[in-house]
């Protein structure tokens, strides 16, 4: 499954709601893979309030996680791995141009991005977390 995948299966789940780790996004003329990059996201039957399943998640956290404006924290939150080297996978598979090695620009990028996809797979994310 893709990174971006893993994290909107992971809000989902925490959110009671099904996927199917569709949200792995295509380029136009991306090729495929197995786990199915090259598939249109799919809907999800509800729509997930992303703002009160991670909230929920954050309030059960014993760290303190800034995930309204950390991909990092966001990726801490939903107990995935928050590497550079898994945040540098993310940015390829969301087809980031900048510099990966300006981590702090990339990271902004990221969760904005995150953010879109999650809107675009069905979830309700509040308009100050849309921000570029």
């Amino acid at each position: 499954m893709s990174i971006l995948g893993s994290i909107v299966s992971a809000i989902f789940h925490h959110a009671g709601v099904a996927t199917s780790a569709q949200a792995a996004p295509a380029a136009p003329g991306a090729s495929g893979s197995a786990t199915g990059a090259a598939m249109p996201p799919k809907q999800p039957a509800n729509s997930v309030d992303v703002d009160a399943a991670l909230t929920k998640l954050a309030a059960q956290s014993k760290e303190k996680l800034d995930w309204r404006h950390s991909i990092v924290d966001l990726m801490k939150l939903l107990n995935l791995d928050s590497s550079l080297a898994a945040r540098k996978e993310l940015a390829k598979e969301l087809h980031y141009t900048g510099d990966t090695n300006n981590s702090a620009a990339m990271n902004v990028w990221l969760h904005a991005q995150v953010m879109q996809k999650l809107v675009e797979n069905g979830g309700k994310v509040p308009a100050d977390l849309m921000q570029k």
